[in-house]
């Protein structure tokens, strides 16, 4: 028995099959990227961090510091990346309840969840997450606490480079900072749509 999901989706794959020619992705000057002078000049994760902070954004590189930091918060369960948790285990203490499978049925349970960010833009200190890289979406977008584990190499000078490297992947979420909204009365509320915290770890 097919599920309301798989209803819906059938129907839009339906509708998409016939159209065999997809509309080109629009063409850009390059010499309108205005601070590519500037971000060549800096330290891609320093600049990152400061693009990234100033949108109410976390950084740290050190899985030792990201444990202290979520004891301090008392988040102490959550999700892990399986390929990832090798590596970051032994900064957590037995205090911590860390699952490497995400059960949709307890989604409230998690307050953190840590998965892999495909990317950086150090130019306005977005992650990028991506349905290859990131193991569990729903990991990604519904504990509190959202970890993205980034590697300096994929810390993209800016929009245009990310989006030249990122190939045909359909489903590519740009994090920049914690969810936000300010549809009600023109207040910001962070936390509404997605995690309340947004935190880059860079490893490596």
């Amino acid at each position: 028995m097919s599920t309301d999901r798989e209803t819906i989706l059938a129907r839009v794959h339906g509708a998409l099959a016939p159209l065999t020619k997809r509309a080109p992705l629009p063409a850009w000057d390059t010499e309108l990227a205005v601070m590519r002078r500037l971000v060549a000049q800096r330290d891609p994760w320093e600049l990152f961090c400061e693009r990234h902070t100033a949108v109410n954004g976390l950084n740290v590189d050190s899985a030792a510091l990201l444990a202290s930091w979520l004891r301090e918060q008392q988040h102490l369960h959550g999700y892990c990346d399986p390929a990832l948790w090798p590596q970051l285990a032994p900064h957590f203490g037995s205090d911590f309840n860390v699952e490497t499978v995400f059960d949709r049925a307890r989604v409230d349970e998690y307050l953190f969840g840590i998965t892999a960010a495909t990317g950086a833009i150090a130019e306005t200190g977005t992650l990028i997450l991506t349905d290859r890289d990131t193991t569990n979406r729903l990991a990604a977008l519904t504990p509190w606490v959202h970890v993205a584990v980034l590697a300096r190499a994929s810390i993209f000078a800016d929009l245009q480079q990310a989006v030249a490297v990122l190939g045909d992947d359909p489903n590519i979420i740009w994090c920049t900072g914690p969810s936000k909204t300010a549809d009600v009365e023109g207040i910001l509320i962070e936390g509404v749509h997605g995690p309340g915290v947004q935190i880059a770890l860079l490893l490596g």
